[in-house]
């Protein structure tokens, strides 16, 4: 497969076709790719691609609006890109996805932690392996997985003072340090709300209330816009469940609305639309 990915980039460096191709070449950690920027031929062969391609490089594609820019997407990469084309932040035009169908990136931290070589959960719970768009695809996916929804289903079994303490927990080892924020493909405002002081809609410090105000604000924030990529927990030094609420809200988009974030271009954001025939059960 890689041989394949570099024989493409050194093609479309060599026709001009981009300026430069976001991939990911070996890190300097054990079990570990991290991404790369390729602009000339004789840098393609620092590209590899194995189980631990984990960064949504979607993310970078913003740095470069003006540039034809190649990117090594899996599939829900090319739900993030999807997302940001409908959303006018980057232009179709300017993109050569090389799209490769994914079987699951191996969770590093519980490798290190247990000795385990498992799949991420967000692998695990994946309904779009293979790419969404792309200009070429490598690889196939024969197995396709059903939708699975049993990491979030004991949530919702619990009561309503249940959930909460199983959150507040969570929230209370959150540190604010936004890394979360910054993984995230579809976290692109310039301000985002808790940056901003006037007005200021959160506080300094370590508060429960605040720490579950922002981390409940993204969430709302990405509803009908997050890919499940995984972006986000695998970014989060603390081990904070961060996708558990996303999933929680995309069942509910899904099972309501039929809509998921990321597959058709062209669609209308969640929020920006609707449809006469909505199931409209939780309205009173």
């Amino acid at each position: 497969m890689i041989d394949k990915i570099k024989e493409i980039v050194r093609e479309i460096l060599k026709d001009k076709k981009v300026d430069v191709v976001i991939g990911f070449e070996k890190g300097t950690i054990p079990f570990k790719s991290t991404p790369v920027f390729i602009q000339k031929e004789e840098d393609v062969d620092k590209l590899v691609w194995d189980k631990f391609c984990e960064n949504n490089l979607t993310r970078y594609l913003r740095r470069y609006p003006d540039k034809k820019v190649g990117i090594i997407a899996k599939g829900c990469d090319t739900r993030a890109i999807v997302q940001l084309i409908n959303e006018r932040q980057i232009k179709r035009e300017n993109l050569f996805i090389i799209g490769v169908a994914c079987e699951g990136m191996i969770d590093r931290k519980k490798m290190l932690k247990e000795g385990k070589e498992e799949i991420y959960t967000n692998c695990k719970t994946c309904q779009y392996p293979e790419p969404i768009i792309y200009d070429v695809k490598i690889g196939e996916i024969k197995e396709k997985r059903e939708r699975n929804y049993e990491d979030i289903e004991k949530i919702w079994k619990m009561s309503d003072d249940e959930r909460w303490e199983y959150f507040k927990e969570e929230f209370s080892k959150c540190i604010r340090c936004y890394a979360c924020r910054e993984a995230c493909p579809m976290c692109y405002c310039e301000f985002c709300f808790v940056d901003v002081n006037q007005p200021r809609w959160v506080e300094g410090g370590g508060d429960i209330a605040e720490k579950g105000f922002w981390n409940i604000g993204r969430v709302y924030h990405l509803s009908g816009r997050c890919v499940e990529c995984g972006a986000c927990e695998r970014a989060c030094p603390m081990d904070l469940k961060i996708l558990t609420l996303n999933r929680m809200i995309n069942r509910e988009i899904f099972e309501n609305f039929s809509y998921e974030a990321g597959l058709k271009i062209d669609e209308k954001p969640f929020l920006d639309d609707y449809r006469q025939d909505d199931k409209q059960e939780f309205i009173l």
